[in-house]
């Protein structure tokens, strides 16, 4: 009675110890918000569907010159080619996490040999058995065997599985974050292509002046000749000219630099960029759809990437959660085993077979077990947290791009109107000095005007350009 009484003891108590192992420590876990506002606050016309980052990066930039830059970049540039190692690797991680979810199965050979002491249990059975009838054992013992054997972890909890299914988005957001870089990698070119021609106007414009600018002070010189100025005018004129001269060598350097930033996107050392720097003038800021903000769901790489990482993180929760559970091992082999290599395809003697399982739940020591599951959601509210930033951050920017396309265009007009009457003032003044009728200092005032307002029209039509492209970029545009 009192034996019987015990064993249920025991087997109360080893209930309530598996059950206890099944119970889960209390998180608080967050849901990723993916609702967006219904339009854009600066977008120029009423919300509709039609979106620009659907369109191909070919189509949207129409400079020859521009898109042989971007083909090359896409094939030699070094950090999009890392990412595409990333790619091979994360494919790989997700093929390991599939051979987990298979049964282990390996084929193999053994041969060794041993000598227990005669003063041992086995060592005696030994000496006191035959192998074989009129056989005595060997001394040392022998053995040689060849099998298969196979290990499969039965994957009850879907532990396995799920951590399969979260390398396979891992592996998605690593092309999605490919899609990522190769669009900033498309905008950044097209940023310095156009910051490249817009350095080249403004070089033209200062080399026109200097030569507006000598030829003012050939005439000051003359005009000193014959007392109808002093050394003072003919000095500023002097300073005007080597002002604009140092400007040449500046905007110069920031052509080399430029040019050499591109080099190095394009994955290539320093060489001449082939370019039209006549045609800004003659290049149209391109018409950007912004579309709806829920689009950025779907055409924006890094919103995607953070999406599937969300996912991959609350797979990882589940693996986590899976530990606390009972996990189901079978094992098992079949093949041939003899003391002498002659007799190891002898059936059915030599034939061996094995096959086992074990069913086992952490019970103990599980605080480990409790710190990955709280890491890992831990990771799961950072990775929704992060989510949610990076839907925010695309949506800003959109925003951002579309107001400064609006002020840009107002901009530029109101430059232009001030380029035409600084250009006629220029000559206005210089006639009324031709003629003693306006002092020197108007016509040097005029001319600095006149060419900060021309730098100025470069300036914003680059800006105006850059907007565009940046735009096409925040709407998820450029890896199509």
């Amino acid at each position: 009675m009192l034996s019987k009484r015990l064993y249920q003891c025991l087997g109360a108590a080893t209930l309530a110890v598996a059950a206890a192992a099944c119970k889960l420590p209390q998180v608080a876990t967050l849901t990723q918000n993916r609702s967006t506002p219904a339009a854009y606050a600066n977008a120029p016309a009423p919300a509709d569907s039609a979106n620009s980052a659907r369109q191909p990066w070919r189509q949207f930039f129409t400079d020859p010159h521009l898109t042989a830059l971007i083909d090359s970049a896409l094939l030699h540039n070094q950090e999009l080619n890392i990412t595409r190692q990333e790619i091979d690797i994360a494919r790989n991680e997700a093929q390991v996490r599939k051979g987990e979810y298979l049964p282990f199965v390996g084929l193999g050979v053994r041969a060794e040999a041993e000598r227990p002491g005669r003063y041992t249990l086995r060592g005696a059975t030994e000496e006191a058995i035959d192998v074989k009838p009129g056989v005595r054992t060997p001394d040392p013992l022998a053995n040689y065997q060849l099998g298969a054997f196979a290990s499969w972890e039965v994957d009850i909890w879907h532990r396995l599985r799920n951590a399969r299914q979260a390398a396979l988005r891992r592996y998605l957001a690593s092309v999605e974050g490919k899609n990522f870089t190769t669009t900033n990698l498309v905008a950044e070119i097209a940023n310095s292509y156009y910051e490249l021609l817009a350095l080249d106007n403004q070089l033209a414009i200062v080399r026109q002046n200097i030569g507006i600018q000598t030829n003012a002070l050939e005439i000051v010189r003359l005009q000193k000749a014959s007392a109808r100025v002093t050394e003072l005018a003919v000095q500023r004129f002097e300073a005007q000219v080597q002002n604009t001269t140092s400007r040449q060598f500046d905007i110069q350097q920031r052509i080399t630099e430029t040019e050499n930033r591109l080099n190095f996107l394009l994955g290539r050392y320093p060489q001449p960029i082939v370019r039209d720097a006549a045609g800004l003038s003659n290049l149209l800021p391109p018409a950007v759809q912004a579309g709806l903000p829920v689009q950025l769901l779907q055409n924006r790489p890094d919103v995607r990437q953070a999406e599937l990482e969300v996912q991959a993180a609350g797979l990882d929760v589940r693996v986590a959660r899976a530990a606390f559970y009972p996990a189901l091992r079978l094992s098992g082999g079949a093949g041939f085993e003899a003391f002498r290599p002659g007799l190891v395809f002898s059936a059915p003697e030599s034939i061996l077979y094995s096959i086992g399982g074990d069913l086992a739940a952490p019970l103990v020591n599980r605080n480990a077990i409790k710190a990955v599951y709280g890491s890992a959601n831990a990771r799961q509210n950072q990775a929704v947290l992060n989510y949610e930033r990076t839907l925010r951050n695309a949506y800003v920017e959109v925003a951002n791009q579309l107001a400064n396309i609006a002020n840009l265009q107002s901009s530029y007009a109101a430059k232009t109107r001030e380029v035409a009457a600084l250009t006629e003032s220029v000559n206005i003044s210089t006639s009324l000095f031709g003629s003693a009728r306006a002092d020197y200092t108007e016509v040097l005032f005029t001319q600095r005007d006149a060419i900060e307002a021309r730098f100025d029209v470069v300036e914003i039509r680059m800006q105006q350009l850059q907007a565009g492209v940046q735009a096409y970029r925040a709407l998820g545009g450029g890896w199509r």
